[in-house]
């Protein structure tokens, strides 16, 4: 993978959480930013919450960034629903600021990495590559992305009958 490759792969990280259209034709800021923690912390009937979601894909972010930076592989799927819940709106506001500074800390770390890394197994020989872990958490991360796209729909819907 080239310099160039690993930019790109950067670059489409970016797009669903922080500023891309590209592809859903919207991502996880412009869809987070403009609601508040009422809204984000509502449930729907058995659905995860936004907030939950949100936290969800944060989570993995999180962990996959301390890889990067040389730690252990701490996270674990069971664990990846359990958050405190957001009761206040200044909550909700640093929850969102600190996960636009971890994406774009997990973007900035992906340009960064030498290219033979990206074909390196991912802590272990079971986990894959790095790039395979990487495509994953973008993929997962627009899963999700369209999931609160719905349930926001649903909540404005609600909120209008």
């Amino acid at each position: 993978m080239s310099m160039k490759e690993t930019y790109q792969i950067a670059k489409r990280f970016r797009e669903v959480i922080l500023d891309g259209t590209w592809i859903a034709n919207t991502n996880f800021k412009h869809q987070l930013s403009g609601i508040n923690w009422k809204i984000a912390t509502t449930k729907i009937q058995s659905l995860n919450t936004i907030a939950d979601l949100a936290q969800h894909i944060h989570y993995y972010i999180n962990g996959i960034n301390a890889v990067f930076k040389g730690g252990n592989l701490d996270i674990k799927d069971k664990f990846s629903f359990d958050f405190p819940p957001i009761k206040t709106q200044n909550e909700w506001d640093a929850f969102l600021l600190k996960f636009w500074n971890d994406a774009e800390e997990f973007a900035s770390l992906i340009e960064n990495m030498p290219d033979e890394k990206m074909k390196e197994n991912f802590v272990e020989e079971k986990y894959g590559t790095y790039q395979r872990n990487i495509e994953a958490m973008i993929e997962h991360s627009y899963y999700h992305l369209g999931q609160i796209v719905l349930i926001k729909k649903l909540l404005v819907q609600n909120s209008q009958d």
